[in-house]
């Protein structure tokens, strides 16, 4: 059991629902908080998330609520479960609950738009108004319904500070849900992040046809410019070869479950971008984070063509087909 009996995991979709549950039996109280009231009295009276994690029963000892007052009243870990884009105003809102004894750890992949900031510093930005906060970063490859089901799963728990990394590492960890701790949390968030965009293209090589050459070179080339400004902005290397990098990469590229690879299957058959985004329940981060790479790339002056063409697909500005023609005939290098 946890040394610290109640969490709170703000943000109620797939993956905040998926984490209550998994980490319900090293928790005695768990409340996760959506902005939904009229989901929140549908979990309350059927215990299921019939939204956004259907078919998975909510264990007794998770609480929904829409009152983040009392989502995070007692709570001695604060997980931070929302799309990037509603990070900032959230963890505003959330400021006047907050005490300095909360551990935070920040289970959100993307960047924010504008600032260009990863999730943990857009949390230590808007808590650092009221105290300086210890934030941990979550992360791995990580389908939530497979990790709803209990299916072995391994992540990667990321944080400058070692002891608040290796005492999440501690709690969370159980048979099903296995954490490795990491202090490279600039790694870690990118790789998280960027790995969405490179999904989207291997959806646009499954809904064109092509084949595993194509994915694996476009995996393969994709760490590498990931990497590329993981490095520029201080990450380490080894940290892109890991669970947060290539196996993150790897799972969201190929997996059925994947939204971004989702978005670009249908890029390729000729759909819109707001048509698709426009049915789909869940958002795909790497639509979002595709443009804040881009500015991050300028901005460090790193090389990174997969992005900046899936940029230009996302925009309009070009078509799958004639992404992968510049991609292809792109001036020769050694690898």
């Amino acid at each position: 059991m946890s040394a610290k009996a109640a969490a709170a995991i703000i943000g109620a979709g797939s993956w905040g629902t998926a984490l209550g549950i998994v980490l319900s039996p090293r928790f005695e109280r768990i409340r996760l908080w959506a902005h939904e009231s009229d989901l929140v009295e549908r979990m309350f009276s059927t215990r299921i998330n019939d939204v956004f994690l259907p078919g998975f029963s909510l264990p007794l000892n998770v609480e929904p609520t829409a009152d983040l007052g009392y989502a995070l009243e007692d709570a001695g870990i604060v997980v931070g479960a929302m799309p990037s884009r509603f990070a900032r105003p959230l963890y505003g809102e959330m400021l006047p609950y907050l005490t300095p004894e909360m551990r935070f750890v920040s289970a959100t992949k993307g960047l924010e738009q504008g600032t260009l900031l990863r999730m943990s510093e857009v949390a230590c930005q808007a808590i650092g108004r009221k105290f300086e906060p210890r934030v941990a970063v979550l992360s791995g490859p990580t389908f939530a319904r497979e990790v709803a089901r209990g299916e072995p799963t391994a992540l990667v728990i990321a944080s400058a500070d070692r002891e608040l990394a290796a005492s999440i590492q501690r709690e969370f960890s159980g048979p099903t849900f296995r954490l490795y701790a990491n202090h490279d949390p600039v790694g870690v968030e990118l790789g998280a992040a960027l790995k969405n965009i490179v999904a989207i293209g291997a959806g646009i090589c499954d809904g064109l046809g092509l084949g595993s050459n194509a994915i694996a070179a476009l995996i393969t080339r994709g760490l590498a410019e990931i990497t590329r400004l993981a490095i520029a902005l201080g990450g380490r290397p080894k940290t892109l070869a890991g669970l947060a990098g290539l196996g993150d990469l790897v799972l969201t590229c190929n997996g059925n479950l994947s939204r971004n690879r989702t978005v670009g299957i249908e890029l390729a058959k000729g759909r819109t971008l707001a048509d698709i985004i426009g049915s789909m329940t869940m958002i795909a981060e790497g639509v979002e984070t595709t443009a804040a790479a881009c500015g991050l790339a300028r901005k460090c002056q790193v090389d990174m063509p997969i992005t900046m063409q899936m940029d230009a697909i996302l925009r309009g500005q070009t078509s799958p087909r004639e992404a992968i023609r510049e991609l292809m005939e792109r001036e020769l290098k050694a690898e």
